[in-house]
C-alpha cells in the first residue's frame, strides 16, 4: 500500500503497519507506524510504537493541547508521571489529559519489546513542556506523523524567555 493511500474501508491490521526507526540517542529508541494516517483519520492521531528493552520513545513531557491515550498491546514497562512510577502491562489503557500535572513517559524496563498504540487528539497549535530539561516546544501546522512542513516548530528553554514587551516599538 502506498504511504498516502488509505484502505478503502478505513481498516488496517496492525501486522500490516510499516515501522520506521525513531531516535537513537542516549536511552531513546523506538519504531513507529503511522496507523491514523494509513486509515485516513484527520482529527485523531494514532501510532503503533515499538520500544526495545531498556529504552524510551520520548522524553518525559506534558502536552497543553493534546489529550493522549495509550493501549499496551504487548509487553511490560513503567509509566512515569508526576506522582511517581507504576508498572504497566499488556491490556492496560492509560489516559493523559492536557496540562503540566499530566506529564508522562513510557519506559520499557523489561527484557522484551514493549508495543503500544499512542492515540491523541490533533488539536493545534500545541505547546509541550519537558520538565527534565526545562524546555518548551511550540508547534503549529502539520500534525506529528504528518509529512508536510510545519508552519512553526520552536524549542527553547523556559529560563531563556523574554518579557512580553521586550523588543516591541
Amino acid at each position: 500500500m502506498a504511504e498516502t493511500d488509505s484502505p478503502p474501508d478505513g481498516v488496517i491490521n496492525l501486522a500490516d503497519v510499516p515501522l520506521e526507526p525513531h531516535g537513537h540517542e542516549g536511552g531513546f529508541e523506538a519504531q513507529f507506524g503511522p496507523v491514523g494516517r494509513l486509515i485516513g483519520t484527520r482529527l485523531l492521531g494514532c501510532r503503533l510504537c515499538v520500544v526495545p528493552p531498556g529504552k524510551k520513545a520520548w522524553p518525559y513531557h506534558a502536552h497543553h493541547a493534546y489529550e493522549e491515550l495509550f493501549v499496551i498491546l504487548q509487553g511490560e514497562g513503567t509509566l512515569r508521571q508526576p506522582d511517581g512510577r507504576r508498572p504497566v502491562r499488556t491490556g492496560d489503557v492509560i489516559g493523559t489529559p492536557p496540562g503540566s500535572a499530566h506529564a508522562h513517559q513510557l519506559i520499557n524496563t523489561f527484557e522484551s519489546e514493549l508495543r503500544y498504540l499512542a492515540i491523541s487528539t490533533m488539536i493545534h497549535p500545541e505547546v509541550m513542556e519537558y520538565p527534565d530539561s526545562g524546555k518548551v516546544a511550540a508547534m503549529a501546522g502539520t500534525a506529528p506523523g504528518g509529512r508536510g512542513p510545519r508552519d512553526l516548530f520552536f524549542i527553547a528553554r523556559k529560563r531563556d524567555g523574554v518579557g512580553y514587551w521586550e523588543g516591541e516599538g
